[in-house]
Formats: C-alpha cells, structure tokens, sequence
C-alpha cells in the first residue's frame, strides 16, 4: 500500500478536515446514499483547495442498467401489491444530470463535467447475478421486509428474468454511470 494514503471512515456531511485540505476528493457510487446532497458536496468543496477537484460517479436511471432492471421487475412479479424498489429507487435514483448540476451548483461548485460510461457488467451465471442483487444488497431488507420466506422464490425469479434477456450459462448486461467532475 501507498504510505502517502490513509483511509478513513468518515460522515460525507460531516468530513473532518480542516478547510482546504485536498487537491482531489472522490466519491465511487456514494453521492446517491446522501442523505442531504447538496450538504455533502459542500463539505467536499470546503476540504479542497483552490482549483480541487470533486470526483463522483453515480449510476444512471435503472432502464440503462439490464441487470438491476431484470431484478426490480422479477421481483415485481412476486411482491405485485407493494414490489421492492430499493434499486430505481436508492442506487439508480439520483441519475438526472440537470439535477445533478443543480446541486453542485448550490454546493458552490462552477465547473461541471458529466460524462456517461456504459460498460458490460459480467457474471457466470444469472443465478450468481440475482444472489449478489437480492442477497448482497440492502435490497435483501426490503424483500425480507415483505415476506422473509419468499426470498429463496425472488432470487430464483430474478435469475430467470436475467437469464431469460442473457442467456444461460455466463452473462453480460449493460451499466451505465455518470462520472462527474466539478471544481470551485
């Protein structure tokens, strides 16, 4: 490991570091579980210097995303009066860039870049990708939520809806995520 690099746990709407401590604060897949995301930018753009960089990503609406929406919709079919919706909701559900923008530049943030990737995300099996969504994920609550001894029935569902887009056997589905890159 780098000397130069300490990890730290640390409230993003509470950092504690003095001002203007950083030439580069980043973010992988964190900005859509603020709580407040304005505030949390802000504390980012308070730790950086003068000409520092924001550095985020976030992912793009669920529709962009054929593994998490294979899932969500799967699972809409076992839970049909109240469907679990973690996934549209939490970490596909801060996606829009107008938004996005807008809360950077309420942050104190000027500069703004915003570059969509998409990208393949593999597994070896459908079975492996409905296990890591349903099992792996803080969806697991919401659907042990509803009726814990469905959860076995949901994650075979998801699979089948996956498998039945991507095939069986190894899967590739396509992510999509926005990088964002803002400056003072």
């Amino acid at each position: 490991p780098d000397q130069r690099i300490a990890w730290r746990q640390a409230d993003a709407l509470q950092l504690p570091f003095q001002d203007a401590q950083f030439d580069v604060v980043c973010c992988q897949f964190g900005a859509m579980f603020f709580p407040n995301r304005v505030a949390g930018f802000a504390e980012a753009r308070r730790v950086l210097k003068t000409g520092g960089r924001f550095v985020f990503s976030v992912w793009d609406r669920i529709e962009e995303n054929a593994f998490a929406d294979a899932v969500t919709q799967a699972l809409a079919t076992v839970f049909p009066n109240d469907p679990p919706l973690f996934m549209a909701r939490t970490p596909h559900g801060y996606h829009a860039t107008a938004q996005i923008r807008a809360d950077l530049a309420h942050a104190g943030f000027a500069d703004i870049s915003i570059e969509t990737c998409e990208k393949l995300s593999h597994a070896s099996s459908a079975s492996v990708a409905a296990t890591a969504y349903c099992l792996g994920t803080p969806l697991r609550n919401e659907i042990e939520a509803r009726d814990a001894s469905l959860l076995a029935l949901a994650t075979d569902r998801a699979a089948e809806a996956i498998a039945s887009r991507h095939g069986d056997g190894p899967v590739a589905g396509k992510i999509q995520a926005h990088v964002v890159v803002a400056t003072g």
